[in-house]
């Protein structure tokens, strides 16, 4: 279902009526409820995940009722709660799973080694979603979250996705259009591209306080059977002390590891662009 993402990380999915004009479904404002949900929070209250999802406070107590009948959602003494049914469909959803699964040992060894924290994040439209983080003490602040998604063009696993991945991603973030996370994320198009070609060119990417202040890290796609990237590793720390040329060669290696575990035949690169 097409979405479009706020400034304050709130969702807005839309149909288009028959007049052509957007106009939320029952269904997209259901969804867009279950997306106000993030991790750390007990609960949340009606009138917040009104808030969050742009649904109206009498349409969304309606719609939580009937998302509870389901166990979607839980009734709290201060608001709701995902249930158990999201838990369980979460855990059915076969290639994050086996993705999942497959990446930890690699990401542990990744994390151990360089003492850092890394990620594994999948690309959703114009967003990546990440599936697994590793963190460690004392590293920066990171807007990044299990489950939760940032704008690819900001993060340097998106980058890679971007770079890597099939073209209808850069065509869909490119149509939502390139928002700005801090003053130094790329927001032309030309730009753009432009660095794509280099992470292309160099079989990685770096990026620096474009999706956090204080951050950087470096990143490296994870290809599939068919030589299209499919996932992303990352390894991140501050911006002040990050050596991209320490953890590049243990990133990319990471990233290739994975691949080949995925099926990955080794085929040239420009083979499969």
């Amino acid at each position: 279902m097409p979405y479009a993402v706020r400034n304050d990380g709130t969702v807005r999915s839309t149909v288009r009526n028959a007049a052509g004009a957007d106009r939320p479904s029952m269904l997209g404002r259901a969804m867009r409820l279950l997306a106000g949900f993030r991790a750390g929070e007990p609960e949340v209250s009606l009138a917040e995940l009104a808030r969050r999802s742009g649904v109206a406070k009498p349409t969304a107590h309606r719609l939580l009722g009937e998302l509870e009948t389901w166990s979607m959602v839980e009734r709290t003494p201060g608001g709701y709660r995902l249930g158990l049914r999201a838990f369980e469909l979460g855990q059915v959803v076969p290639r994050q799973r086996d993705l999942q699964e497959s990446a930890m040992p690699i990401l542990t060894d990744l994390h151990e080694a360089t003492r850092e924290t890394v990620h594994l994040a999948v690309p959703d439209g114009a967003d990546v979603i990440y599936l697994q983080k590793l963190s460690v003490a004392g590293g920066p602040r990171l807007p990044s979250r299990l489950g939760g998604r940032m704008p690819a063009h900001c993060t340097g696993v998106g980058k890679v996705l971007l770079a890597f991945g099939p073209p209808q991603l850069l065509d869909a973030a490119l149509e939502r259009g390139l928002v700005r996370c801090t003053p130094r994320s790329v927001t032309a198009p030309g730009l753009l591209a432009e660095r794509l070609a280099e992470i292309r060119a160099r079989g990685h990417a770096e990026e620096y306080e474009e999706s956090a202040p204080g951050v950087a890290c470096v990143a490296a796609p994870v290809l599939g059977p068919d030589g299209i990237a499919v996932a992303a590793l990352s390894i991140t720390g501050w911006s002040t002390r990050f050596a991209p040329a320490r953890v590049v060669p243990a990133v990319r290696t990471a990233a290739l590891g994975l691949s080949r575990v995925l099926g990955w035949g080794g085929a040239p690169r420009d083979a499969v662009r």
